[in-house]
C-alpha cells in the first residue's frame, strides 16, 4: 500500500490520536534546535562566553543519554499514554524556567530537566503513534520520520523569530506549544497496552554486547560528535543575526527532512546500507573541514548543505541499530541511543574549548576526523554490520520499534 494514498489507513487518513502525537513530536524536535539562532544572543544577554552557553546542549543531551536507560523502565510499566504525559509536563515546565534564567548555570540545569522530559516523549512516540495507527506501520512511520524533519527545520525559525524580540521569548514559547500538545494526547490519545514484558534498566546495556549493535553504536557515536559541532558550534563560527541564522538552518533542516525521509531509502535500496553510509560520512568530513577554512559564504553554503549528509546517516544509522541485532528494538534502539547521545553532549563543550585552545579552523578538522573515523568503523566492522542491513530492504522500524532523533 502507498503511505501516501489519501485512502482508508493512508497517510492523510490517520485518527486524531495520531496527529495529535505527531503534533507534539514536531514541537519535541523543534526543542533540539530551537536555541541554534539564539545562541549569540543568550551569551550576549547572560555575559557569558561561547563555551559556557554551548552547555545547554551538553546538559540537554547529557541527561537524554542517561535517560535512555530508564524510557523502556518507565513505558513498559506505565503505558505509552502516561509517559508521553510525563515528558510533556518535565518540558513545559523546564522550558518555562528556562525562560526566567537570570544565569547561565539556571538555563542549564534547566536545559537538563528539559532534556529529561524530551527523552521521554520521544523514545515513545513512535511506538504510540504505530499502535494507534490505521492501515499498518508504513504511513505511521512516515508521518513520525516527517515530524522529525518538520521539527529540526523548523525550530530554529521559531528561535529566530521569537529570539528577535528576546533571547526569552522561544523558551517560553516552546513551553506554550507542548501544553497545548499535552492537552491534545489527553484528549485524543487512549491509552495503549503495556507491552507483556518490562523492560529492566540493565536490558539495554545488555543488548550492547551484540558485536553489530556494539560497532553501530561507536560508529554512531564519533558521527554524532560531527554532527553536534555543526548543530552547536557553528552559529558562533557565522555570527549572523538571529533572522539569518534561524534562515540557514532552516535551509538546513529541510535538507535534513528531504535525504532521511525521501533520499536515503533510493539510496540504500540501490547501494546497499554500508556503502551509502559510509560514503556520506566520507562526504560529511569534506563538507565539515571546507565549512571551517571557507569564506563566510561557503560557510553558510556548507553548513546548509551537512543537512543532506546529516539526513542519509540518521536514516541508515537508525535502521542499523534496529535490525542488525536480535535484541528487542525498543531496547536495541535505547542501547545505542544510550552510546550515541553521549557525543551529543561532548561536541558543544568540547568545540568551543578546542576554539580557545587553538584557533577556529581546529573544531572543524577534529569534526571532520570523527566522521571519518566512524566510517573507518563501518569498513572495519562491515561482516558484524551486515546482518539485515545489507540483504533486507531499508525498513524504518515495525510494530515495537522505537527511533530517537535518528530518524
Amino acid at each position: 500500500m502507498d503511505p501516501f494514498d489519501a485512502g482508508a489507513g493512508g497517510l492523510l487518513k490517520q485518527p486524531k490520536s495520531v496527529w495529535a502525537t505527531a503534533g507534539a513530536s514536531v514541537v519535541a524536535f523543534m526543542g533540539i534546535g530551537l536555541v541554534d539562532p539564539i545562541l549569540p544572543s543568550i551569551a550576549q544577554g547572560l555575559n557569558a562566553t561561547a563555551s559556557q552557553v554551548s552547555l545547554l546542549f551538553t546538559s540537554y543531551f547529557l541527561i537524554t543519554a542517561v535517560a535512555m536507560l530508564v524510557t523502556g523502565f518507565v513505558s513498559s510499566r506505565f503505558g505509552g499514554k502516561k509517559t508521553l504525559l510525563l515528558g510533556l509536563a518535565f518540558v513545559v515546565v523546564f522550558a518555562g524556567l528556562a525562560g526566567t534564567s537570570g544565569s547561565v548555570g539556571e538555563l542549564v540545569g534547566f536545559r537538563a530537566g528539559w532534556g529529561l522530559g524530551n527523552a521521554l516523549f520521544v523514545s515513545t512516540a513512535l511506538a504510540v503513534i504505530v499502535g494507534a495507527a490505521a492501515g499498518g506501520s508504513a504511513a505511521a512511520i512516515l508521518l513520525y520520520e516527517s515530524a522529525l524533519g518538520l521539527g529540526m527545520a523548523c525550530g530554529p525559525l521559531l528561535g529566530a523569530l521569537l529570539g528577535d524580540a528576546s533571547w526569552r521569548y522561544p523558551f517560553f514559547g516552546t513551553a506554550f506549544l507542548m501544553a497545548v500538545g499535552f492537552l491534545c494526547i489527553t484528549v485524543f490519545l487512549k491509552e495503549q497496552p503495556k507491552p507483556a514484558r518490562k523492560t529492566s534498566l540493565l536490558d539495554p546495556l545488555k543488548a550492547l554486547g551484540h558485536g553489530g549493535l556494539a560497532s553501530a553504536a561507536v560508529s554512531a557515536f564519533f558521527y554524532n560528535y560531527t554532527f553536534f559541532t555543526v548543530l552547536a558550534f557553528t552559529p558562533f563560527v557565522l555570527n549572523m543575526t538571529p533572522y539569518k541564522s534561524g534562515a540557514v538552518f532552516f535551509a538546513w533542516g529541510v535538507l535534513l527532512a528531504v535525504f532521511s525521509v525521501i533520499v536515503a531509502p533510493r539510496l540504500q535500496k540501490r547501494f546497499g546500507s554500508l556503502k551509502v553510509l559510509g560514503g556520506s560520512l566520507v562526504l560529511l568530513a569534506a563538507d565539515v573541514l571546507v565549512l571551517g577554512y571557507g569564506s563566510h559564504t561557503t560557510a553558510v553554503v556548507c553548513t546548509i548543505l551537512s543537512g543532506a549528509f546529516i539526513g542519509v546517516n540518521n536514516t541508515v544509522y537508525t535502521e542499523l541499530a534496529l535490525g542488525v541485532s536480535d535484541a528487542p528494538r525498543p531496547v536495541a534502539s535505547a542501547g545505542y541511543n544510550f552510546v550515541r547521545w553521549f557525543a551529543a553532549a561532548a561536541a558543544p563543550y568540547f568545540a568551543p574549548k578546542i576554539e580557545e585552545w587553538t584557533d577556529i579552523h581546529i573544531p572543524f578538522v577534529v569534526a571532520a576526523l570523527t566522521a571519518v573515523a566512524g566510517a573507518v568503523v563501518v569498513v572495519v566492522r562491515r561482516k558484524a554490520l551486515t546482518y539485515e542491513a545489507e540483504e533486507l530492504e531499508p525498513k524504518h522500524a515495525t510494530e515495537d520499534g522505537v527511533t530517537v532523533f535518528a530518524n
